[in-house]
């Protein structure tokens, strides 16, 4: 038989959830395995990439657009549990969830890039672009997957323990160029043990200068003014010039103005958003899936003919 579409998973995927149970993702695919009677061959059928299943793949499309649209939830990681609007869809017996049903949804018109066209026009039309070069329109495709990514990358962060996210943080920062080596930062850093990270770090590699790092895995809402007034006091106790404050919360407009009009010491502020998109940049926690290179017609070559 043909490996099963997205679309086709979507229904199958939101009903094994049915009884509001959480389910680990390798629990929901092997009872999609068996839901489909997929066979030892088509489970391993690769992509065009050669680098993932095609029934995996396309799993966690469906587990994506189920999410987007709000009718499954992720309360911890790789693990998925059914909303109340998921069980009202169910109550409703629909015969499949399609991307068309789904646009009834306006998180996920968001997420696909879908506008409601007005009364005279058809409601969750598609419209391309065609001002747009085909290089311009990867360009956009691309900016999206990674604007996704780095969504996801802030909630996997979020629900990781303290310990995680201190050794992710020094991670970071010497991918960055910080800290000397991975080994002299994980000496330097994670002191506090406050739900978050308090150190000194090399500036580079050679130790000419140090940065006092504070970092806190915050869901309490934003941080003020006040928290960074303590960061710049003890940045003064320790005598330091430079400062990082990273979060994966957000900073207030007061705390972000008031860091920005300090000129010793030196404060950088980076919030969750920040983050996740320095850890796309510099490849933590993330891989490299596929690589498209666009090429170009090398005129040189045909001048010289």
């Amino acid at each position: 038989m043909p490996i099963p579409s997205y679309e086709t998973i979507m229904y199958p995927f939101l009903k094994f959830l049915h009884d509001r149970k959480e389910r680990s993702l390798s629990e929901i695919e092997d009872h999609l395995y068996g839901f489909f009677k997929m066979t030892k061959a088509e489970k391993r059928k690769l992509l065009p990439s050669g680098k993932q299943p095609i029934f995996r793949n396309r799993i966690g499309w469906a587990k994506t657009y189920l999410k987007k649209a709000g009718l499954v939830e992720s309360p911890k990681r790789a693990y998925f549990k059914i909303t109340q609007r998921g069980l009202d869809i169910l109550k409703e017996n629909p015969s499949e969830i399609n991307d068309k049903y789904l646009e009834r949804f306006p998180e996920f018109l968001e997420f696909t890039g879908i506008k409601k066209q007005d009364e005279k026009g058809d409601k969750g039309q598609k419209t391309l672009d065609y001002s747009l070069d085909p290089k311009e329109l990867l360009e956009n495709a691309y900016n999206k997957l990674k604007d996704e990514l780095a969504n996801e990358l802030l909630g996997e962060v979020k629900k990781a323990p303290p310990d995680f996210f201190e050794n992710l943080v020094i991670e970071l920062l010497v991918r960055m160029g910080y800290g000397g080596s991975r080994e002299d930062a994980g000496q330097a850093i994670g002191q506090s043990g406050d739900e978050g990270i308090d150190g000194i770090i090399k500036e580079d590699k050679l130790g000419l200068d140090a940065i006092y790092v504070q970092a806190k895995r915050w869901d309490k809402g934003t941080i003020g003014r006040p928290e960074i007034h303590k960061f710049v006091g003890a940045l003064k106790g320790q005598g330091a010039n430079k400062g990082i404050f990273i979060t994966t919360s957000t900073f207030s407009s007061e705390a972000t103005e008031y860091a920005s009009k300090i000129d010793s010491p030196k404060i950088v502020l980076i919030d969750g958003s920040r983050l996740a998109e320095l850890m796309f940049e510099h490849d933590v926690g993330v891989t490299k899936e596929e690589v498209y290179r666009v090429k170009k017609i090398d005129h040189d070559y045909f001048s010289e003919s």
